[in-house]
């Protein structure tokens, strides 16, 4: 089995993988996920948990009981965006449930059009605003594009896109000021990262996040992700919208789900936390929101087994933006 480069830590003892989280006196438990780590320790000593509630996409009339019903299943973990349209929902419920905001990782991300340094500090403080906290857990560049505040993605700033440093040392200002407590990236691939910690950083990236499934397991950024502890998180983790079905359908899933009596999603979430990585499966439907915590382990075996089917194919990237966004480059690339 691949080997995980970060410190990862399990939940309390004495609850299976399957039992629905104790809900007492208003009390929420966080869900033990079966075995398998509830949380990894960044370089900071901050501890991120190991899976969370994807809001993208997620309607502006569904996202708060979504995240409602994610805090009583047991998540901690909840993954925004400025540009996700949804943050105010998410907020309210927070501000609604029954979870300290202290017991909540929250996650935002810088969008494309305030890389400039005098534009970060508006758009974080917007952010933290309609979330209604005073920091965030972890603030990340959502794209390596830098575009000028007003302008289309291809009037794109070349020299701040290709060193993004003048706005990395924003962000390490607003961890110096306390607004947040970890910074990283999204969709950076490797000679990116390497481009970006070439420079004099303060703080070190803590996380990528980037596409991660069975259809694209990134296996060259998983074993980098590995050497360098900037942590990987998995977005689109059963598939793009698209391939949903499709992965949930897969022989060895299916196969491996049925051994275990487990759901084919269930599979493929447990996959990606025992790879190492933060997992982040997306739903507004509630039921589906409270099956996908409720994991085991998967055995040795199984987990080999959907590993070597996962790379036994042509990796297959579900989304691209750069042809809509009209670059003149492959923003992957």
């Amino acid at each position: 089995m691949l080997s995980v480069a970060f410190t990862a830590s399990k939940g309390l003892p004495g609850r299976l993988g399957f039992k629905f989280p104790l809900l007492r006196c208003g009390i929420h438990t966080p869900q033990d996920l079966g075995g398998l780590p509830t949380h990894y320790s960044l370089s900071s000593g901050s501890r991120i948990p190991s899976i969370a509630l994807g809001v993208w996409r997620a309607p502006k009339d569904q996202t708060v009981t979504a995240v409602k019903t994610a805090l009583d299943s047991g998540y901690r973990h909840i993954d925004g965006a400025w540009v996700y349209r949804n943050e105010e929902e998410v907020g309210q419920a927070l501000k609604e449930g029954n979870v300290k905001r202290e017991d909540v990782w929250l996650t935002s991300k810088l969008w494309n059009n305030f890389h400039a340094p005098e534009d970060i500090e508006p758009a974080l403080d917007d952010s933290m605003k309609k979330l209604g906290t005073d920091y965030l857990d972890l603030y990340i560049i959502h794209w390596p594009l830098a575009i000028p505040k007003d302008e289309k993605p291809s009037n794109y700033d070349k020299e701040l896109t290709a060193n993004p440093y003048p706005t990395w040392q924003k962000l390490e200002e607003m961890v110096e000021k306390g607004k947040v407590r970890n910074i990283g990236v999204s969709n950076f691939n490797i000679r990116r990262l390497q481009n970006l910690t070439a420079n004099p950083l303060k703080i070190q990236p803590a996380v990528n996040q980037v596409e991660i499934n069975f259809w694209f397991p990134q296996i060259e950024m998983l074993e980098y992700s590995k050497k360098t502890g900037i942590l990987l998180e998995a977005y689109s983790p059963l598939g793009s919208a698209e391939r949903v079905t499709e992965s949930l359908n897969v022989q060895e899933v299916k196969e491996v789900a049925e051994e275990l009596g487990m759901t084919p999603a269930q599979v493929l979430i447990a996959w990606h936390i025992q790879r190492g990585t933060v997992v982040l499966p997306k739903s507004v439907t509630p039921s589906r929101v409270t099956e996908n915590i409720h994991l085991k382990k998967l055995s040795e075996g199984a987990f080999d087994k959907i590993e070597k089917a996962a790379r036994a194919h042509e990796p297959q990237r579900g989304s691209n933006p750069s042809r809509n966004w009209g670059l003149d480059f492959d923003i992957f690339e």
